[in-house]
């Protein structure tokens, strides 16, 4: 059974109308990582007009209007509210995904990528209708939960992001790696940085459904490019059963068992530096729309347009300045220059009461985005052609692990400190970012084989 090659594996075993042609992997990376931008933050906002609705709350977020309401206990017990059912849907998430989304990108290892790709994109084309009715319904806020979890199932953003890096490592050489992954990441910020300008302005002028609608669209669209346009970058893909513990083994072992061509010490140590980074990001990410909503900022929705474009900008800025950086410096330093700049934005978000710090702090992380690509480009040299899939679906089970660490602290530690500083969970972040700054630096210092020689795989 295992042996035969599998008609969903590669393009070149479909019929000749089923392929319309062999394209990259960067437009589904794209169009899935809008529609989710599109999406996050009009989603904090509705639960904050929810339950604004629900509690009576009537406050004005205009600036010039919400200065006296720091200290109202109704627009806390908003942001708290908010700020939970953030944390639920993305547990929810978690629990879910931590099987399946290993399981998948061990299991793309030999089907190929393109079958992935599509389950992911069927995953969060559930979870963007299931926001629709909820929006369109005035549904129980729960039922984000549930989009959530069904999402999850079927690989969520992380399998497709697993599946869409392990068919660059497939196709990209060692040298040209660090910066093929850093263009990867660079189409998310794009991405993000137009879904947020548009997200803003259109959620003033119309409300909360056409931009769910839109996500729906482009999630179809992807959906479609996944299925019969994606050029498939596993070289012999075999039919497998999907429904076995040898694809969790196979990341186990990533980690367990002793091999020439590996170090067991530099995998766990570099997934390590990426789960501390990703759950900077990702807890940053989480609490700051709530942040930007309340006073002092009192943010409308577009300005926290902008923030969100200005947020996802360092993944286009971090691409040109990696390009730059490399002629003159090791990877290693480039990544250290990022984690530097992304610490001192942390830092200034922690104290920005006025519009300008606060853009200050996002013009400050310009190059934060540089050290996950050059991590994910180590990972990926230190295994086979053949561990790709199972390696960044390990790094897809550390970035959930980091997704669920990053909601519990920042989502829980932001209400609890609201009454004594409201920007504590900012210096937090900049002081767990010394975690990888170390941890990189130590493992650049004493690396006695960095890499994993590629040989010809058998077949």
């Amino acid at each position: 059974m295992e042996g035969r090659v599998s008609p969903v594996g590669s393009s070149r075993n479909l019929p000749a109308a089923a392929v319309l042609f062999r394209g990259p992997v960067e437009p589904v990376v794209f169009l899935a990582n809008f529609a989710l931008v599109l999406q996050g933050p009009l989603t904090t906002q509705y639960l904050w007009h929810r339950f604004s609705t629900e509690l009576g709350y009537n406050g004005t977020r205009h600036r010039g209007n919400c200065g006296n309401q720091s200290a109202d206990p109704v627009m806390k017990e908003v942001e708290t509210l908010t700020s939970h059912w953030t944390l639920y849907s993305n547990v929810g998430g978690f629990l879910v995904g931590l099987f399946w989304s290993t399981l998948l990108g061990a299991w793309s290892d030999r089907v190929g990528r393109r079958p992935l790709l599509v389950l992911a994109s069927l995953g969060l084309l559930l979870q963007a209708v299931v926001s629709i009715f909820v929006v369109q319904l005035q549904l129980h806020v729960g039922f984000f939960v549930l989009g959530r979890v069904l999402c999850a199932l079927l690989g969520d953003f992380n399998g497709l992001l697993a599946a869409s890096f392990a068919s660059v490592a497939d196709v990209s050489s060692n040298h040209s790696r660090t910066f093929r992954m850093a263009l990867l990441e660079a189409c998310i910020g794009v991405a993000g940085t137009l879904a947020s300008l548009l997200g803003g302005h259109w959620l003033r002028a119309q409300g909360y459904a056409n931009p769910f609608w839109l996500a729906l669209a482009l999630l179809i669209v992807m959906t479609l490019y996944a299925a019969f346009c994606f050029g498939e970058t596993v070289k012999e893909p075999k039919s497998t059963r999907l429904f076995t513990l040898r694809h969790h083994r196979s990341i186990v072992r990533l980690y367990v068992v002793p091999g020439p061509e590996k170090s067991r010490k530099h995998l766990a140590l570099y997934s390590l530096a990426i789960f501390v980074v990703v759950t900077v990001h990702f807890g940053a990410q989480d609490i700051l729309t709530l942040y930007e909503l309340s006073t002092p900022l009192c943010w409308d929705s577009s300005l926290i347009g902008y923030g969100s474009a200005a947020q996802h900008l360092p993944y286009l800025t971090s691409l040109l300045g990696l390009r730059v950086l490399q002629y003159c410096l090791a990877d290693t330093w480039v990544a250290e220059i990022g984690l530097a700049f992304n610490i001192l934005g942390m830092v200034v978000f922690a104290f920005a009461t006025i519009t300008p710090l606060m853009f200050t702090g996002y013009g400050l992380l310009f190059l934060s985005l540089v050290t996950t690509p050059v991590i994910r480009a180590k990972l990926s040299k230190l295994v086979s052609e053949s561990e790709q899939g199972a390696l960044f679906s390990a790094v897809a089970c550390v970035n959930s692990l980091a997704m669920l660490m990053a909601s519990g602290i920042f989502n829980s530690l932001y209400p609890a400190t609201l009454n004594f500083m409201k920007g504590f969970p900012f210096l937090l972040g900049a002081g767990l970012l010394f975690i990888p700054a170390i941890l990189i630096g130590v493992l650049e210092k004493a690396n006695p084989r960095p890499e994993f020689q590629q040989f010809p795989q058998s077949s």
